[in-house]
């Protein structure tokens, strides 16, 4: 008989400690997302796990205090329903597919996902063959994508990557959940994508062409002026604005890629208070703002995989006990996001300027 899905706490705790999402960018990184398989047994090894990750990355950590080792975990919709059940993060739903001629915005299995970072790829390789041995045969991996930084923040295709992402407090309030929804004030959503570059065809094109896609100089990183920026260049379908404000993200992309096999990518990662942001940003870039007003990148880039996870707070995942009793039901759960304002806004205008979750 099926166990009951544990219940997650009615309301986060006052001084709930978040996971080191707004943490400095890396220079190694592993990305693992995995399903979890059918049965009990496999449900409790993966909640027992929750509730030790701390110490693992604690351990692995200790062996060099200065290689900044860390785990992000983040829980897909399904997985959510299957292990807390009741009450659930209010916009937690499966990725949204987004397709437009040849352009489509996949989405693919995934019920955790395992965001690994350390200055040394060997703190990553060491905490990810661990976190690995724990689930044992409890999760099928369906995805493991090792990273890399690439000279001085670039991605494959020769442009800095992150140059608008906010820092400090903007950072937090951009990605941590404050009385939107209580219950999980402190945690954030992440949005993961896998883009395959066609690096001959780039490479094909003049440097102005690039810059025009892009929207920003190659070398020197500056962004190009309304004047001769077109409308659909990558950074100008990615800005998203409510009320005359612009609501940020923060994105931790990596390069990753095999020379031998000719794959060249990156890894897309985006941290937001709301999916409905980066969901936006993705609806500007493979439908246009307006329609057929697509990014042009992706004439060049195909996107493999798209996944949307929960990130709960720390102490959330610390207390999580596959021995504590059930109280919620799933009858009646729905996993959608809640229904658009008639306005079309996204209605988030209330996650700027707010106090951070460290």
């Amino acid at each position: 008989m099926a166990s009951d899905p544990i219940s997650a706490p009615t309301s986060a705790p006052e001084l709930a400690v978040s996971q080191l999402v707004s943490s400095p960018l890396t220079r190694a990184a592993i990305f693992l997302v995995v399903t979890i398989n059918p049965g009990d047994d496999n449900r409790a090894t993966v909640l027992t796990f929750c509730a030790d990750l701390s110490g693992l990355v604690r351990a692995v950590g200790f062996r060099d205090v200065e290689g900044a080792v860390s785990c992000i975990v983040g829980i897909g919709s399904g997985a959510w329903d299957r292990l807390f059940g009741s009450p659930r993060p209010a916009e937690l739903h499966p990725f949204p597919e987004f397709r437009s001629g040849p352009r489509h915005a996949v989405s693919t299995p995934g019920d955790l996902i395992f965001h690994i970072r350390a200055k040394r790829m060997d703190l990553c390789f060491e905490l990810a063959t661990q976190v690995m041995e724990r689930l044992a045969r409890a999760v099928t991996t369906v995805d493991e994508v090792q990273a890399f930084r690439y000279f001085d923040q670039r991605d494959l295709l020769g442009f800095v990557d992150g140059t608008e992402n906010p820092t400090g407090s903007a950072a937090a309030n951009a990605v941590f959940i404050r009385d939107e929804d209580p219950a999980f004030a402190g945690g954030s959503y992440v949005i993961v994508q896998k883009y395959l570059h066609n690096l001959d065809e780039w490479n094909k094109i003049s440097t102005e062409a690039q810059e025009k896609i892009i929207g920003r100089t190659k070398v020197a990183d500056i962004e190009l002026d309304d004047s001769v920026k077109p409308t659909s260049a990558h950074n100008a379908l990615t800005v998203i604005e409510e009320n005359g404000r612009e609501i940020k993200i923060l994105r931790d992309n990596m390069p990753f890629g095999s020379p031998g096999h000719g794959e060249f990518g990156t890894y897309f990662i985006g941290y937001s208070r709301s999916p409905r942001t980066i969901e936006q940003m993705l609806e500007n870039m493979f439908i246009g703002r307006p329609p057929g007003n697509y990014d042009r990148l992706l004439d060049f880039s195909t996107a493999v995989t798209g996944n949307l996870f929960f990130v709960p707070t720390t102490t959330f995942l610390d207390e999580v006990s596959p021995d504590q009793s059930a109280t919620a039901s799933l009858s009646g759960e729905t996993s959608g996001s809640p229904a658009p304002s008639k306005d079309g806004s996204l209605g988030i205008g209330s996650l700027k300027g707010e106090d951070s979750y460290e």
